[in-house]
Parts: C-alpha cells; sequence; structure tokens
C-alpha cells in the first residue's frame, strides 16, 4: 500500500466517525423539534431551535477558521466533539431532573452549534492534509455523503425511536456517535500531524489576511458570491418546502417525500466518491445548476405529490455535482496553510444566503406570492390556470422562478472568464 493509499485510508477513519455524529446530530435536531412542538404546539418555539442550532456557528466560522491554521486541526475536531457532547449532555441532565424548560433546549443547542464552528473548517482542512489532489473529488463526495445522511437516515430512525422510546434515549445516542467520532480522529493523530504555520500573525490580523486574499483571488470570491446565491435559493426551499406540500397532503406524506427527495444525494455522492467527476469542473458546475434550477422549477409546477417527489429527488441529485465542483476549484487554488481561515471565510460569506432566505421565505410566501394566486387575483386568473391558484400555489410559483434563476445562473457561469482561468491555473501548475 503506497503512502496515498495509507492517507486516504486515515481520511476514511476521521470521515467514518464524522458519519456516525452527522446521523447522531440528526437524530437530536428531528427529536427535539418534535418534542418542543408536541409541549408547545408553538411554531415559533421549533423555528427558534433552527436559529439557535444556526446562528451560533454562522457567527463564529471566521474566528474558528484561524484556529484551524493556527492549531492542530485533529485536536480542534476533537475540541468540537466534545463540545457538542456537552451540549446534548446538558439538554439530557435536565430533562432527566424534570426541571425542563425551553431556553435549557436553546442553550444546548447553541453550545453544540458552537462546537460545530470549530469543528467543521478543521475537519474541511484536514483533507488537504491527509488526501492527494486527485482524490479531492472521492474525498469532497464522501463529506456530502456524510451531511447528506443526516437528512436521509436520520428522519426515518428518530421517527421509529421516539415511537417506541423516550426522547432521552436519542439524546444519549448521539452523544455516543460523538464519542466515537474523537475515537476515530485519536486513532490516526499518531500517524499524522497538521502542517504547523511557524509565522504567525495576530489572531484578528490573519481573520483580515484571509478576507483580504480571498479578495484577491477575482475567480474563487467569484464562487464564493455564487454559493451564496445558491445557499439563498436552497434557503427558500427548505424554508417552503414543507408548507407547500402540507396544502397538497398529510405530514406523514411529507415525511416519505422528505426522505426521497434527500436520497437523491446519497446517489450522487456515492458515484462521486467510487468514481470522481470528469476533468471539466467548470462544465460540471455549469450544466448541474442548469438541470438544479429546471428540476427546482417543475416542483413548483405541479400539485401531484407523486411528480414532486421525482423533481425533487432529481433537484438533490444535482447539488453534490454543484457542491464538489465549487470545492474542488476552490480548493485547488487555495494555499494548504491558508485552508482552515479561508473555508471559514467562505462558509461565513456563502451562507449569508440561508440567513437572508431563512428570514424572507415567510414574508415572501404569506404576504406576496401566495395572495397573488387567490382564484380572484390577476395571477390566478392567468398563470393560475397552469400551475393552479389557491393556498401554496404562491409557493409554487416561488420555485417557478427561482429555478429558472438558478438555469440562467448556471448557463453564465462558462462564460466567466475568472472562473475559466481557475481551471486553466490548475492544469497549468500540474504542468509544470
Amino acid at each position: 500500500m503506497n503512502a496515498h493509499d495509507k492517507a486516504f485510508r486515515r481520511f476514511l477513519i476521521i470521515w467514518s466517525g464524522q458519519l456516525f455524529s452527522a446521523i447522531g446530530s440528526g437524530l437530536t435536531a428531528f427529536a427535539l423539534g418534535v418534542f418542543v412542538f408536541q409541549q408547545t404546539q408553538s411554531t415559533m418555539s421549533y423555528s427558534l431551535i433552527i436559529l439557535f442550532s444556526f446562528l451560533p456557528s454562522f457567527l463564529l466560522l471566521p474566528f474558528s477558521g484561524v484556529l484551524a491554521d493556527r492549531f492542530d486541526r485533529k485536536k480542534m475536531m476533537i475540541i468540537g466533539d466534545i463540545g457538542s457532547i456537552a451540549g446534548i449532555l446538558f439538554i439530557l441532565l435536565v430533562m432527566l431532573s424534570g426541571h425542563m424548560e425551553l431556553w435549557h433546549i436553546y442553550l444546548g443547542v447553541s453550545i453544540s452549534s458552537i462546537s460545530a464552528a470549530i469543528l467543521n473548517p478543521a475537519f474541511r482542512a484536514a483533507v488537504s492534509d491527509l488526501v492527494s489532489e486527485e482524490l479531492y473529488s472521492q474525498a469532497s463526495g464522501l463529506i456530502q455523503l456524510a451531511n447528506s445522511a443526516q437528512y436521509l437516515i436520520s428522519p426515518l430512525v428518530a421517527g421509529f425511536l421516539l415511537s417506541a422510546f423516550d426522547i432521552k434515549l436519542v439524546l444519549l445516542i448521539d452523544i455516543m456517535t460523538f464519542l466515537l467520532a474523537v475515537g476515530a480522529v485519536l486513532l490516526i493523530m499518531k500517524h499524522h500531524a497538521t502542517p504547523q504555520k511557524h509565522d504567525r500573525q495576530s489572531f484578528f490580523q490573519e481573520m483580515s489576511e484571509a478576507y483580504r486574499y480571498l479578495l484577491s483571488m477575482k475567480g474563487v470570491f467569484s464562487l464564493v458570491l455564487l454559493m451564496s446565491v445558491v445557499c439563498f435559493y436552497i434557503g427558500l426551499l427548505q424554508s417552503l418546502f414543507g408548507p407547500m406540500m402540507l396544502t397538497v397532503t398529510d405530514s406523514k406524506t411529507l415525511g416519505i417525500a422528505l426522505s426521497v427527495s434527500a436520497s437523491g444525494m446519497i446517489v450522487s455522492s456515492l458515484l462521486i466518491g467510487l468514481f470522481g467527476m470528469g476533468k471539466s469542473k467548470v462544465f460540471m458546475l455549469s450544466s448541474s445548476l442548469v438541470f438544479a434550477g429546471l428540476f427546482y422549477a417543475l416542483m413548483g409546477v405541479f400539485t401531484s405529490v407523486w411528480l414532486i417527489m421525482a423533481f425533487g429527488f432529481l433537484f438533490f441529485i444535482t447539488l453534490p455535482f454543484v457542491n464538489t465542483s465549487l470545492e474542488v476549484l476552490i480548493r485547488t487554488n487555495v494555499e494548504n496553510e491558508r485552508q482552515g481561515r479561508v473555508w471559514s471565510m467562505i462558509t461565513a460569506i456563502s451562507q449569508i444566503g440561508f440567513v437572508l432566505a431563512f428570514g424572507s421565505a415567510g414574508f415572501l410566501a404569506d404576504h406576496v406570492f401566495n395572495p397573488l394566486f387567490y382564484p380572484d387575483q390577476l395571477l390566478g386568473q392567468t398563470v393560475g390556470h397552469i400551475i393552479g391558484t389557491g393556498a401554496g400555489r404562491g409557493i409554487g410559483f416561488l420555485f417557478v422562478l427561482s429555478g429558472v434563476l438558478v438555469a440562467i445562473l448556471g448557463m453564465m457561469i462558462g462564460r466567466v472568464r475568472k472562473i475559466r482561468e481557475l481551471e486553466l491555473q490548475v492544469v497549468e501548475v500540474r504542468k509544470t
């Protein structure tokens, strides 16, 4: 076994631990959402769990990226996993005490979110330490497989566990998966150390330098802005897919539709992990976005549950190809010693799209698009003859518009010179 194979095997060990911890996190997210809604019957209380799970990690990403470059990335991953254990253990102990209040859950998930901000940039940066450039696509596909598993596997498993056992068992299983992740990192630490940076600047100087470095790379920065736009449209879909489906079906069918749709990411992530992708990542990015936009729009056109489910599956198949193309193009153009802080900066900027989507989706649906599709309104009497009228059809029309814009964005990508040059630069480096 050569050195590259040994390094990739060590990556697989870490990846396996992160796969289990991702599934465990999905179990907890699903279970806590159901628990809070059953206790309060409040959508706001439910949505606050999502907010506290996302916002702390989002705000801290630039700081944690600098840490990932200043310190050993394996140790940073262990710290992140232990912090997540602390957040879930806090919730579990409060539940066992019998004095649970909502703020306890919000605090617990916030602690886990802060820990995720430490873990994720370190994990992404560690890929460059362990994996050769030729295997970046496979590694990226496997990482996306681990991320998507929590949306496909976790809801089904958590639903079964909650129907047969108490939520405390779900939290305990989540803690055990994080312990597995810690064990996986400890297993390979003695074999591979993170390359250390010797000439260190101050913490805020490194953050500022990472931002200036990102701005100086016009092609990479263009891709980051593209990622933010894509995240906005995915955020709209995440926020509004459920409400749209519940206007034509029940919650049980919605759960099945979500699982079937998410399985598309599993299929394409496995294909990328096993076989990689073609040489032209720009072409793959462009064509994947065009197909993603097409399937996105078609989800909004129809009211048939089966058709929505089918196009949802096809839409999610395209996402790993989009994500992998973006990641490989960026990773191969960023110096290894800058990977941690640059990736955290990239993630922070791109996820602004999620923040904007989560903040605007409800308003757009309830006060802009849905009212336009009442039977006596202009769009209800015109476009409504094609996609239908009434509750949820405004969301469908928003999906159609979003899909068309994503497809147009995909067609424009290959025409951006700075983005095309990213791929040419990699080819030139390899030749020299």
